[in-house]
């Protein structure tokens, strides 16, 4: 049997190799994220007051749609060259498959969101009153609750027809909590905390995680086996 920590380690490693193999992939997801995001600039008009207002919800909007074509190319690879009964074969947990998963998935969402992060300031001319840092722990955090339920979702569009358009309907109403709480989180990094809300924010931010973290890894080895 093999180690859970080193299975982890092994797909993982597999799904960043095989995304930096795919990178043109990864910057044309980047690129419709931006694209979304100076979208969404027209559609508020030349308001600056209304575009500061609205960044984080703009952002976290293009974060979440460039997650549906990142996702979805989480097990493609695996069901187009048949690899998916390896994954099944590897003598370990199916948690820690899993597990190597949604890291690789959130250690690319994580990289999206900051680098949209330079087009959000330029478009809607926002700063960051708490810090980049902070900013970067709340992208962390919020694409940490994207990636978890995402994962096991990307392994059901990926066995069944028009798995890309089936994605986003299961996804999005899951991520509503979710994407609230990192919307507002990231609200209060860009105009200031004085009421000291943030952590009451970041704190429900990671319970979500904690719950989705854990629900999706105990259905994944069930859909695994199907």
């Amino acid at each position: 049997m093999l180690p859970v920590p080193r299975a982890i380690f092994e797909v993982l490693r597999k799904d960043l190799l095989l995304a930096w193999r795919t990178r043109a992939r990864v910057a044309a997801v980047l690129a419709f994220g931006v694209t979304s995001l100076l979208l969404f600039s027209f559609a508020a008009g030349p308001d600056t007051v209304k575009l500061r207002a609205n960044a984080s919800g703009y952002l976290w909007l293009a974060i979440l749609l460039c997650s549906t074509l990142a996702l979805t190319e989480s097990f493609r690879y695996e069901v187009q060259n048949r690899a998916l009964e390896g994954l099944r074969l590897i003598p370990t947990e199916p948690f820690a498959i899993f597990i190597g998963k949604s890291l690789a998935n959130l250690l690319l969402l994580l990289l999206l969101g900051v680098a949209l992060v330079p087009a959000m300031v330029v478009l809607y001319d926002v700063s960051f009153k708490l810090g980049l840092p902070m900013m970067i722990g709340v992208i962390f955090l919020g694409a940490a609750g994207i990636s978890a339920p995402g994962t096991l979702y990307g392994l059901l569009a990926a066995r069944v027809r028009s798995g890309e358009v089936l994605l986003p309907l299961l996804l999005f109403p899951l991520e509503v909590p979710a994407l609230l709480s990192s919307t507002r989180a990231t609200e209060l990094v860009l105009t200031g905390d004085p009421m000291g809300q943030l952590q009451s924010w970041l704190g429900l931010l990671f319970a979500f995680n904690v719950i989705f973290w854990s629900v999706c890894g105990l259905l994944f080895g069930r859909l695994m086996e199907e």
